[in-house]
């Protein structure tokens, strides 16, 4: 029986590759943290392992005795209070965790690293919008992106070493999600807030499609290569927000359309609340060059004839499924 070590077991997308993992028939481990909750990890048959990412030596003797056939990385933080973190954790995180495997002579057959189409930032914004491609120079815009990049430049001087792929998905949605889960809120709520008045095309992929990606890459990847991840449909902004409300019955709204600056505001605030509190809120300054960016286009042609990647769900089917999960677990 293959084995699979899985970082960041217990978040959104990670807890549906263990489930995947299972259902593969895999001798599957779940990376967590010490206060990690395992709320999505009730199986039985999932063996757990505690990690500690911020020390290559911990590291060590945390994984020292084991040996795994692939390492899927999807340990990682998408928003801070303070953006030192970001590195940090995405970053040498990343390292630590690679130069453990290293040091310990990890028979690996895959490392599986999952980053972001963030790390490109706002590029090709002249319209008609064009889509980024793996051939582009990133430019990433947030602490977020930026952290992703250096981690995966890091792992480019690795290719000798490591038999490592990366998977770059635009936004993520599905459910357990729980930023997109604020737009559905606040529909509920009987808002719908967008922001800027130029064109915006947004991509999505959902969740079961980048664990899709994941074995594909595990499977089949080679070493170094880079995919794009996304249903392979362009939307406009008002898109996602129209299926969410026709999923909770058409509630009566008001759609506010407000200026750039409007949304510097509010983040900027947000970011100060935040450190006030302690607590990050989802509109913070990292996210204010998220919503800010107007292309978001991407080519996952590469996946598709490289790991034979094909999305199975468009907005269309998996907004319903989410926004049910979200009902039927008292979140809505």
């Amino acid at each position: 029986m293959e084995k699979i070590l899985i970082t960041g077991a217990s978040g959104f997308i990670g807890s549906f590759i263990v489930e995947e993992a299972l259902r593969r028939g895999f001798d599957t481990w779940a990376a967590m943290r010490r206060s990690s909750k395992k709320d999505f990890l009730k199986d039985e048959r999932i063996n757990f392992i505690e990690l500690d990412l911020s020390s290559q030596e911990k590291l060590t003797e945390q994984l020292r005795g084991h040996e795994f056939d692939y390492v899927v990385h999807a340990a990682g933080v998408t928003k801070c209070l303070d953006p030192k973190d970001f590195y940090r954790i995405n970053t040498e995180g990343t390292k630590n965790l690679v130069n453990a495997l290293l040091e310990l002579k990890m028979p690996l057959k895959r490392f599986v690293y999952i980053s972001s189409l963030s790390i490109f930032g706002a590029i090709r914004e002249k319209q008609p919008y064009e889509e980024i491609r793996e051939t582009d120079t990133p430019k990433p815009n947030t602490h977020y992106g930026r952290s992703k990049l250096e981690a995966e430049q890091w792992l480019d001087s690795l290719t000798s070493e490591l038999p490592f792929v990366v998977l770059r998905p635009t936004g993520v949605y599905g459910p357990r999600e729980r930023d997109y889960f604020l737009m559905a809120q606040s529909i509920k709520q009987h808002t719908d807030f967008a922001v800027g008045y130029r064109q915006q095309d947004i991509t999505f992929v959902y969740v079961q499609d980048v664990v899709q990606a994941v074995f594909l890459a595990c499977e089949r990847g080679k070493t170094g290569r880079k995919y794009f991840l996304s249903d392979g449909q362009v939307y406009q902004s008002s898109t996602f927000s129209d299926l969410i409300r026709r999923e909770l019955g058409n509630p009566w709204w008001i759609r506010v359309k407000a200026p750039i600056w409007v949304l510097r505001v509010i983040t900027f605030f947000g970011d100060k609340i935040g450190h006030l509190t302690g607590k990050i809120t989802a509109l913070n300054n990292d996210k204010y060059h998220i919503l800010k960016q107007r292309n978001w286009r991407c080519d996952i042609q590469p996946a598709i004839d490289e790991l034979g990647y094909k999305p199975q769900y468009t907005l269309e089917q998996g907004v319903p499924i989410t926004i049910q999960w979200y009902k039927d677990n008292g979140w809505l």
